[in-house]
């Protein structure tokens, strides 16, 4: 709703600040008092295309503030949190102009763009006016209302579920089938692949391990090198071994054995030692032959697997997931047409369900459409529409998340007449009031966005605009319902009375707006009725209008 809208120099306005309230809310005064420059600054407010002769002449800038309290759960804040916006329950519109033709937005006090502003207006404000009608008469809107006033908005969405069910299972289907036949376009070039993987068999870090191995094998060579030195001094011809086994041979045969004991048990000693060290060298030289293999096949392993990375251009450590990949390719091309089979089956109950939903969904639009023919056509003859037909359209389309038919609201405004678009057929002012037909009719709730109704009673009078103003009054009960009028008839049922004057002359006027207590209300309904003079009778006719809203 609505609570507050301040205006600073917008065109004969210095400034302005009117608290609004719930309910009807009348806004009144004479010819060019300047009624509708409240809705034109409004509208700048909700993102209407900024004009710089808005700025009062004179203004560095002009300033509009519209402050609405909201439900939390209302559909502006929705639209706010997608915007990183956190807003609690009252959310402030303003915007600015300059005198140079320069806009700046902002809601809460972030700036933002004129397009967010009038995402926004489609939530919180409907205007119906001449030649600025929103809402019903928006085509897109009429499928909602339809189900909106048949109570079948549960069922709507039973059937978007199901038709997002059954999309999201075809799309399964789609998937695995492209899966499939490109798995069967390369099934030949899979199956070579398969075999030259299979008989390398590549395995996991394979590469890492086979550079250390050539690492390991490439300084063998040095090592054995060494071994074989070693050897040479021990047991190689002239060694450590022949030249100790000489010197125990040559004491033994001098006979001078016994005199040398300890040289003697010496010699023996470093004999034996000497075995053991040869023995240590067969161990070495054994050790380095351990599951190493040779230099040549390690090199050859490497270059193969390189071979078959360049080849199927990917790593050499990828080598293992790509033959997993291949089989399961293969694999797929069974296994994946038994999983198609299956998502088949399911995606067609999934449309069995669709169609079954929709169906009952059509049965219930038709017969909606039906009952609110008739219920709008009881409205119009009182709103001097006696002669206008209306029609609510249900044509066929392909199965949609919406149902399986488009949803239109047509008018013909006289015998004979065609039957087409709201907008196209109906007159301004036929329009206004055929909208506020079909917003009686269907206002079962729709208590979230403030309706504005400009001139709705133009060109009509007496019995017909009592029934404008019956019909406004019903429809302000629970929801914030402004009204720019003419009609005494619609202003005596007002919950709240604005009067709109303007002062000064040609050369300067100045626009001011006031609320009205009951003695005023009944003086400027008495001026509606009377004209420039305002006479005791036209104040006794006034009294008796006003009685007979408040008892309506």
């Amino acid at each position: 709703m609505l609570t507050a809208l301040t205006i600073q120099d917008i065109v004969l306005i210095d400034r302005l600040d009117l608290d609004m309230a719930g309910g009807l809310t009348v806004l009144t005064g004479e010819t060019g008092a300047g009624k509708s420059i409240l809705l034109d600054a409004l509208g700048l407010a909700l993102g209407a295309r900024s004009d710089r002769a808005l700025v009062r002449a004179g203004a560095r800038q002009g300033t509009v503030v519209a402050t609405f309290h909201l439900d939390p759960a209302h559909a502006a804040f929705d639209l706010l949190r997608d915007r990183d916006i956190d807003v609690e329950t009252e959310l402030v519109l303003r915007r600015t102009v300059t005198a140079d033709g320069r806009s700046r937005c902002f809601v809460n006090d972030d700036p933002v763009g004129a397009g967010l502003l009038r995402e926004l207006a489609s939530h919180l404000v409907e205007v119906h006016g001449q030649g600025d009608q929103q809402g019903l008469a928006d085509s897109a809107t009429h499928r909602q209302l339809l189900d909106e006033a048949g109570g079948h908005v549960d069922l709507a969405a039973d059937v978007r579920g199901a038709h997002e069910a059954w999309r999201r299972i075809e799309q399964d289907v789609a998937r695995r089938l492209e899966a499939i036949e490109e798995a069967r376009r390369d099934e030949d070039y899979l199956r070579h692949r398969l075999a030259e993987l299979e008989d390398l068999a590549p395995a996991a870090d394979e590469e890492e391990a086979l550079l250390s191995r050539r690492q390991r094998l490439m300084g063998r060579g040095r090592f054995l090198a060494v071994l074989d030195e070693v050897a040479d001094h021990i047991v190689g011809a002239g060694g450590a071994i022949e030249h100790t086994g000489q010197a125990l041979r040559r004491i033994e045969r001098s006979g001078e054995a016994e005199r040398l004991p300890l040289l003697l048990q010496a010699l023996e000693r470093a004999a034996i030692e000497m075995e053991d060290v040869t023995a240590q060298l067969e161990a070495a030289r054994d050790a380095t032959d351990e599951g190493e293999g040779s230099l040549e096949e390690v090199e050859e392993r490497l270059f193969a697997l390189r071979d078959a990375a360049r080849k199927h251009r990917t790593a050499v450590e990828a080598l293992p997931q790509l033959l997993d990949d291949t089989r399961t390719a293969l694999a797929a091309i069974d296994t994946d047409t038994e999983a198609l089979t299956a998502t088949r089956r399911l995606a067609g109950d999934a449309r069995a369900d669709y169609d079954a939903r929709a169906a009952r969904l059509s049965d219930a639009r038709r017969t909606a459409a039906s009952t609110l023919e008739q219920s709008v056509a009881c409205e119009l003859p009182p709103l001097r529409l006696g002669k206008a037909r209306f029609k609510v359209t249900l044509e066929d389309q392909p199965p949609s998340a919406g149902g399986l038919e488009r949803v239109g609201f047509e008018v013909a405004t006289n015998p004979g007449q065609a039957f087409g678009p709201l907008t196209k057929i109906a007159s301004g002012g036929e329009l206004s009031r055929l909208m506020l037909a079909l917003k009686v009719v269907l206002a079962r709730g729709d208590t979230g966005r403030t309706l504005i109704f400009d001139e709705i009673d133009a060109g009509i009078g007496g019995a017909t605009a009592d029934a404008v103003g019956e019909r406004l009054a019903r429809l302000a009960r629970g929801r914030q319902v402004l009204v720019v009028t003419h009609a005494p008839q619609v202003a005596a049922r007002a919950d709240h009375h604005l009067l709109v004057e303007k002062s000064g002359d040609d050369t300067k006027s100045h626009v001011a707006v006031r609320a009205l207590d009951s003695t005023q209300r009944l003086q400027e309904v008495a001026r509606m009725l009377a004209g420039a003079e305002v006479t005791p009778a036209a104040r006794a006719a006034a009294a008796s209008l006003m009685t007979q809203g408040q008892h309506a």
